[in-house]
């Protein structure tokens, strides 16, 4: 190899480091969405196809071609992608639903869970249409 070429080859390396040690982008990390809590994404173009990896977890309410709302319907972690009519990812996200700050629990008998409010005595909480 000419050491022309060698130098070219590895000042390109060099310059290319910085970008590769660069921290996860926000899009790396899951979208964290509390139980029974919504929260609003704006799409660059118009989405042609949403897909929910488990529904179970998370649901999408298209409200127009650009605009999601991702609802936390049960605790877990699940990916929702949004691609355009031509099938080009527009959005992937891992989304993480966890529990919110709301004082309730939810209680598992065998495979039921029951949510239960707590405040200064606990009570069935009313139940959602989101639950599984």
């Amino acid at each position: 190899m000419r050491p022309a070429a060698l130098f070219v080859g590895l000042a390109a390396t060099l310059a290319l480091a910085p970008i590769l040690a660069m921290p996860a982008s926000a899009q790396d990390r899951p979208l964290d969405i509390k139980l029974d809590q919504a929260t609003r994404v704006q799409l660059r173009a118009p989405a042609g196809s949403v897909i929910v990896a488990n529904p179970r977890i998370a649901d999408v309410a298209v409200t127009d071609a650009r605009t999601l709302f991702i609802t936390g319907k049960s605790y877990g972690l699940t990916e929702i992608i949004a691609v355009d009519a031509l099938g080009r990812p527009l959005f992937q996200r891992q989304v993480s639903v966890s529990p919110g700050e709301t004082g309730s629990v939810r209680v598992w008998r065998g495979g039921e869970a029951v949510e239960v409010a707590c405040g200064t005595r606990c009570a069935p909480a009313a139940r959602s249409s989101t639950a599984p």
